[in-house]
């Protein structure tokens, strides 16, 4: 009994090094991602679009606007800033989330720092503009992806959907209009305007690396022939297939309802199967922020 009850605690013990080895390193790349993601932002901030006198939406737009305005180094601004909100809003964060933003504030504030002087000079705007929002969304993207936070905006959007019922997104936005907004202080309207490309940019940017370069869509289809359209899904795309039961309202007439999540880059293939092989089809395509398990079989 003693050995087996050793033997067992040996195991309990490796399973739990294992464990707690995985998670050290999953951390540590997390945190040079953060590193990484910093760095990037702060080119962008620095080397573009201060460099071509243009804003920023955000908390870092807001330190740009101190620095053009009072010449207060947009480090020690974002800096302040952001910490004070965090101190404010930190309950909204998830722990994890909370963590890793305390680590982001000064990783970006330092990185704002060391590239101060980066200035690349152009006579095309349009360079400043996309390479700008192009690097400041890579950096944004990388933060967000691990799960951390630039705090900011962030911070005051969840508030806004916690006391009224705001869409996060939304909320963002409507910050983000607010600051560029008070761009107009110190840049001239062509500089505001540019900017506004710029966060589009960088929105597409972090939006790409966030959800990875092959993202999903689930696709809805009501179909007079399921279990045709479910084999060509099954046998020409390689896609599994979900049947649900269902019926109509009106008709009461029981249906079955398929499910499936597909690469973007199938989904026109999907609809020219579909049209092809049933016209009269009803189908309904979702964007898919994530997907866990195996959807393939």
């Amino acid at each position: 009994m003693k050995i087996r009850k050793a033997l067992k605690n040996t195991r309990f013990e490796k399973i739990r090094l294992s464990f707690n080895s995985e998670f050290t390193v999953q951390t540590l790349i997390n945190v040079l991602t953060i590193i990484v993601g910093s760095f990037l932002f702060a080119i962008g901030v620095n080397s573009f679009m201060i460099a071509g006198n243009l804003g920023e939406g955000g908390f870092i737009g807001l330190s740009i606007i101190l620095f053009y305005a009072y010449g207060i180094p947009t480090a020690l601004s974002n800096l302040i800033m952001n910490f004070l909100i965090l101190i404010v809003g930190f309950k909204f964060l998830g722990r994890r989330a909370m963590l890793y933003t305390i680590f982001t504030i000064p990783m970006t504030s330092l990185s704002l720092w060391v590239t101060e002087s980066w200035h690349i000079q152009t006579d095309e705007i349009l360079i400043n503009t996309v390479f700008g929002g192009l690097f400041i969304g890579m950096g944004i993207g990388l933060i967000i992806r691990i799960g951390s936070t630039t705090a900011g905006t962030t911070i005051l959007a969840k508030m806004a959907n916690k006391f009224l019922d705001v869409n996060v997104s939304y909320a963002l936005l409507f910050f983000d209009l607010i600051v560029i907004t008070i761009g107009l202080t110190v840049m001239s309207l062509e500089q505001v305007l540019l900017t506004v490309i710029a966060l589009y940019i960088a929105t597409k940017v972090m939006d790409f690396i966030i959800e990875g370069m092959n993202p999903k869509k689930a696709v809805t289809i009501i179909s007079r022939d399921p279990d045709l359209l479910a084999n060509l899904i099954n046998t020409k795309i390689h896609r599994g297939v979900t049947i649900l039961d269902g019926h109509g309202y009106y008709s009461k007439e029981e249906k079955d309802i398929l499910f499936v999540v597909i690469n973007k880059s199938q989904l026109n293939r999907l609809k020219r199967l579909i049209k092809a092989n049933d016209d009269q089809a009803f189908v309904v395509v979702h964007d898919v922020n994530s997907v866990l398990g195996n959807y393939l079989i």
